[in-house]
């Protein structure tokens, strides 16, 4: 090619698209001096297998406070469900979002309380506390009801142990993702960290001149630009940055994307690799003109590709950490093959979502219940040996008994479930074994602080999905728990 034939080539836009995408440090150090902020990772995207919220509903509570503050440890995005919220602030902090509702009051649970909700731990309970009253800081209650004589105080166990638990189910059932889908990217919902999640890679830093861009628009957001072949290019792309932690994809089958393009056929690629000229795991679709389809990318039909070219003894693609996400439109296809729909100019690809498919299901709601719900009027019971809640059942507005109705309602939703009977609550610090049963018979005792882990950790497990069982601690002291080997041995409920 002549030098009349090239077209000119943008050396701005060249540093640009490399400091966008930390390829050359010193780049990054310049732009940061002279923008006058330190380097650090507040604007790096996390993957983290946390796109959604955890909703703790009873969050000011002795479990449900500790499942906010380990649910945040493990890099959850967390909205806790409060009805007081200077009290909650008191308990939780200021970092943490708080959305004022009350479960006894369907009409509450908006879609602004409900809004990209992934899962929903239920800790809320009925108010216990000593006929002749409590501490500010409820000790007595948390002593134990068998050390006093108790009494509801507030709402009924009717409104709070069943209704309640079942207006807040029937609110999650309708905004809960499908069970074995897990959202990416939701482009329906516009926000500055989306946006600057993106940026350009174009031929441009192969001495190209294509230009391209990624904007969020009407509830979407538009891949446009114009491709041209001069200088030997030919392609246009959008790229995240890395993600750190990266996606955790293990257990899906594929990605979804939810398109409307122009005719052309693109790419998508997915990389395991933070290099910036690492292998990509490439897929070609098609769209349809002004049309929105779905377009359905299994892992398995994923090509490695370097540079265009196919990489023949790659590895299949490590779905555990999926660092970055790429869109491309470019006249090849692999190994100098051509893209037969390429048309150079000017195009346009909308996006709704991306989304990982066919996953296992994982629980979505975690009801922490109690043991001994089923005992009040079982035949054959003796009394004298059950614990305080059973044996004064009828006595407290039958707690168990509505409780249990609680759970049916759960039960017979369709959501993926997880109901939890812990024994006796106690204050007692946690990391005890735990023993699990079903049948609803054992007695003993558990630290609110190991029912509060046992409900994170049902919510990445498989086979915590709709079971039922009751749970107490064992005598030793562990540092470490098998939790798949645990909810293994457990049945799930009959349908």
């Amino acid at each position: 090619m002549t030098d009349k034939n090239r077209s000119q080539w943008d050396l701005g836009r060249f540093i640009e698209t490399l400091t966008y995408f930390e390829v050359i440090p010193f780049l990054n150090w310049v732009q940061q001096l002279i923008q006058g902020r330190p380097k650090d990772n507040e604007d790096r995207p996390n993957g983290g297998g946390n796109v959604g919220v955890i909703l703790v509903a009873g969050a000011t509570g002795g479990v449900g406070k500790r499942v906010v503050q380990r649910s945040l440890e493990r890099g959850y995005n967390v909205r806790a469900l409060v009805r007081d919220i200077d009290k909650a602030r008191s308990i939780l902090g200021n970092d943490i979002d708080l959305v004022v509702a009350d479960i006894t009051q369907p009409e509450t649970l908006t879609p602004l309380v409900m809004a990209d909700i992934q899962a929903v731990v239920c800790c809320t309970a009925v108010r216990v506390q000593p006929v002749e009253g409590d501490t500010a800081d409820r000790a007595k209650y948390y002593q134990g009801v068998k050390f006093y004589q108790p009494e509801i105080v507030g709402d009924t166990p009717e409104n709070v142990e069943y209704q309640g638990v079942k207006n807040l189910v029937q609110a999650a059932a309708k905004y809960l993702p499908q069970a074995n889908e897990k959202l990416i990217f939701d482009f329906t919902k516009p926000s500055a960290e989306l946006r600057d999640n993106w940026g350009a890679l174009d031929d441009v830093v192969m001495g190209g001149v294509s230009a391209s861009n990624i904007q969020l628009v009407e509830n979407t957001a538009l891949f446009a630009g114009n491709v041209s072949t001069a200088n030997s290019g030919g392609f246009a792309s959008v790229r995240t940055k890395n993600f750190d932690p990266p996606f955790d994809l293990s257990g899906y089958k594929g990605v979804k994307l939810r398109v409307k393009g122009d005719g052309q056929r693109y790419k998508i690629f997915l990389r395991t690799d933070t290099k910036w000229d690492g292998i990509g795991y490439s897929y070609s679709f098609d769209t349809v003109a002004n049309s929105w389809i779905d377009i359905y990318i299994p892992f398995a039909d994923l090509i490695p590709v370097f540079r265009a070219k196919v990489v023949k003894d790659a590895p299949p693609i490590e779905q555990s950490r999926i660092c970055s996400f790429q869109l491309m439109l470019s006249k090849f296809e692999y190994d100098g093959a051509l893209n037969p729909k390429f048309s150079p100019g000017g195009f346009a690809l909308q996006l709704e979502s991306i989304k990982a498919y066919d996953g296992t299901t994982l629980p979505q709601f975690i009801l922490v219940s109690s043991a001994g719900v089923t005992r009040p009027g079982r035949p054959g019971i003796n009394l004298d040996e059950e614990p305080p809640a059973v044996k004064l059942n009828d006595q407290l507005g039958g707690i168990l008994t509505w409780k249990l109705k609680g759970e049916d309602s759960l039960r017979e939703s369709g959501i993926p479930y997880t109901i939890i009977r812990p024994c006796a609550l106690t204050e007692d610090v946690g990391g005890k074994e735990l023993i699990f049963e079903q049948g609803d018979n054992i007695r003993g005792k558990i630290s609110r602080e190991d029912v509060a882990e046992l409900c994170v950790q049902a919510l990445k497990i498989e086979k915590a999905s709709n079971v039922t069982f009751e749970v107490k601690q064992g005598e030793n002291t562990v540092n470490s728990i098998d939790w798949q080997s645990l909810f293994s041995n457990l049945q799930p409920d009959k349908k």
